[in-house]
């Protein structure tokens, strides 16, 4: 059975920097594209960022620029590597594998992790 487990998250200034980490088990987890989902208050959760198992990265326009995906084969994690944050930021940041639809891409497995979370204030 599948399991995310994210870590990380915290409280942070505006402009501050966060590294958040997603570790993956019950899956072989280099054969898939894995994403970076956040959820906000009253939001629907979002894709933001993604990897591919080919190790191409993709990214919303609101974080293109200030957040890095990355991935680790060996120790199967994802991280997020975030940069001027700012309070538009702050959310639940969820890891999960992704299927591709043509163009699109959506999460794989119906269960998620209990996510972590992100708060940018001063």
């Amino acid at each position: 059975q599948v399991q995310f487990v994210e870590s990380g998250g915290g409280l942070v200034p505006p402009g501050g920097s966060l590294r958040i980490s997603c570790e993956v088990s019950g899956i072989t987890f280099p054969i898939y594209s894995m994403g970076w989902f956040r959820q906000a208050p009253g939001k629907q959760r979002e894709l933001i960022a993604v990897v591919t198992n080919g190790g191409a990265k993709h990214y919303v326009e609101s974080v293109k620029g200030r957040f890095i995906i990355s991935r680790d084969n060996g120790r199967d994690m994802v991280i997020l590597q975030m940069s001027s944050l700012k309070p538009e930021d702050s959310a639940v940041y969820y890891c999960n594998a992704l299927s591709e639809t043509g163009s699109e891409y959506t999460n794989e497995f119906d269960s998620w992790g209990q996510g972590t979370q992100v708060t940018v204030s001063s």
